[in-house]
């Protein structure tokens, strides 16, 4: 591998507001801007599909596809397909055993829009497993970008996860890419959430971002550990969110602040100046599946 900064951005296609909603006005209208934005730049990226986004936005999966960048599947309908990591009422887990049938159709459903199988996977809400990564194993997948590294906080570069615990290093295909967190913070948070840096490229801009990766650069010097960072974004960030009480079917949802807040063009710029910053540390951009084969 190169000694430069390996930079991986997935963008996580799913219903809007962290599918908190059900519609896809981000993948439909945010998705032309970031491919416009990822042309313009001369980057790469993994588009992360869930099988119903894939379904119901083919014409989408369709312009990722010519555009150059990598589709990779995001669960069937956005559910938690590995372990929980916080309470979120209403949102439970699979089951281990449910897990491998539904990944597989996941991959299927996925891959008929694309036209051929994705080898890369993303958990949604990064609540992966040892159960997840055993199923894409068996599916044929190379990478995944599920390691939530501000809740570990263990592994700080990609690594091939034990069959036993996926948090562990062991001898599986399979290339785990850790999501990056600043983990030189001393975090406040009982989860660590305070050390994960999305979504403070568009709450606080790109220079806070920016700041969190020279202090995570010089930490991964201090342990002697290559410099990957991946990132997570999604379509819905890039269009503008409603900031109020948002009803369908049999009840409302009302959104923190934190996910609708400068949502739309304030987003797109800020991504651009981040991207641009890496750009100029000498950053290469790799879609997952490409770090995986590389690694």
């Amino acid at each position: 591998m190169s000694e430069r900064i390996q930079v991986v951005l997935g963008i996580d296609m799913e219903t809007d507001i962290g599918s908190w909603t059900p519609y896809y006005e981000g993948v439909r209208n945010g998705t032309p801007r970031l491919l416009d934005l990822m042309d313009r730049l001369g980057i790469t990226g993994t588009f992360f599909f869930t099988g119903e986004a894939a379904r119901e936005n083919p014409v989408q999966v369709r312009d990722v596809i010519a555009a150059g960048h990598e589709v990779g599947c995001h669960s069937l309908y956005h559910e938690t397909v590995g372990d929980e990591l916080f309470p979120i009422p209403g949102v439970k887990p699979l089951l281990p055993e449910e897990v491998s049938g539904r990944l597989a159709l996941a991959t299927e459903w996925v891959g008929n829009v694309a036209g051929f199988q994705p080898v890369s996977f993303r958990c949604p809400r990064l609540w992966g497993s040892t159960a997840v990564v055993n199923a894409l194993e068996g599916l044929g997948y190379v990478a995944d970008a599920s390691y939530p590294m501000f809740y570990y906080a263990e592994r700080l570069g990609p690594y091939h996860p034990s069959q036993e615990d996926w948090t562990q290093e062991g001898d599986m295909r399979l290339l785990e890419i850790p999501v990056f967190a600043d983990l030189s913070v001393d975090s406040k948070d009982q989860y660590g959430r305070d050390r994960d840096q999305w979504p403070l490229f568009r709450t606080h801009g790109a220079d806070a971002v920016v700041q969190h990766i020279e202090s995570f650069l010089s930490y991964l010097d201090e342990h002697n550990v290559a410099a990957v960072l991946c990132f997570y974004f999604h379509p819905w960030e890039f269009v503008e969110m409603p900031s109020g009480l948002i009803h369908y079917g049999e009840g409302s949802v009302l959104p923190d602040s934190f996910l609708v807040s400068n949502c739309g063009d304030v987003a797109l710029r800020e991504l651009e100046s981040l991207t641009v910053a890496l750009q100029g540390m000498r950053a290469e951009f790799r879609t997952a599946g490409g770090l995986a084969r590389a690694w």
